[in-house]
């Protein structure tokens, strides 16, 4: 399924970063944990796991690809994040991961993620940072990610939000902000922009921002073994509420 198949690509190339920032935040067994867009679960089982004496709830508007049976203390919930009666409660730590940037209301969303802390509780949010078409190196890398820039754009999603994320954290009141940053990669065996570029392509196509041989030699290119491009980074920010 071309869906799963995106999101398990995502996975591969951002859990292990995921992980990481968690873990430096000293996670404890009882911790509640709450995962805003939730997708194919993988962060949602590892804190499920990670925290078996709490409980993690899972959120997604399309909950089809996770499995509640996979954690007796796993709680998956059909929600729309950025309604105004959307209120989980409190909890130790919320994540949200390559979802903020593609709401409208993002800013909202995050001040309000704020008062689903318990004082004291994380709030991590990691999100891209499309770096500028035009500095690919690569002609048909330039022309695909400057019409995929373009096509997001028109969807709502601002894909260089993520340059603000400590200052949104600052501002909505959070201390002990930090943030670091992942590299993106474009090419090699498990790339995940192969499954994003085609889940895109239709729009793409019917705009007529690209053509049949643009992705042809996208295609081509993410096969050579000697292609290899850095398209974004991932920023990774946190804060703690007082």
């Amino acid at each position: 399924m071309e869906e799963r198949e995106r999101l398990e690509a995502i996975q591969r190339a951002v859990d292990g970063r995921t992980v990481e920032v968690v873990e430096d935040l000293s996670p404890q067994r009882s911790w509640d944990c709450l995962e805003l867009g939730a997708g194919a679960g993988s962060v949602a089982y590892w804190l499920a796991g990670r925290c078996p004496d709490g409980r993690t709830v899972a959120v997604d508007l399309d909950t089809g690809f996770l499995d509640p049976g996979r954690a007796s203390n796993l709680e998956v919930v059909r929600a729309d994040v950025t309604a105004p009666d959307f209120a989980p409660g409190r909890f130790d730590l919320v994540h949200a991961r390559f979802l903020l940037c593609h709401l409208t209301d993002r800013d909202d969303v995050l001040a309000r993620a704020v008062g689903w802390l318990r004082p004291g509780g994380w709030l991590v949010v990691e999100d891209p940072y499309l770096l500028p078409a035009g500095t690919s190196p690569f002609p048909v890398v330039r022309r695909i990610m400057r019409a995929y820039s373009e096509d997001c754009a028109a969807r709502g999603s601002d894909m260089t939000w993520a340059r603000g994320l400590p200052a949104s954290m600052l501002r909505a009141g959070l201390v002990d902000v930090g943030y670091s940053g992942l590299l993106g990669r474009m090419g090699g065996a498990e790339d995940r922009w192969a499954p994003l570029l085609r889940r895109a392509a239709p729009a793409l196509l019917a705009n007529r921002s690209v053509t049949e041989d643009d992705l042809a030699e996208f295609d081509a290119l993410l096969a050579d073994p000697a292609f290899l491009d850095v398209p974004q980074v991932t920023v990774s920010a946190w804060g703690r509420r007082a």
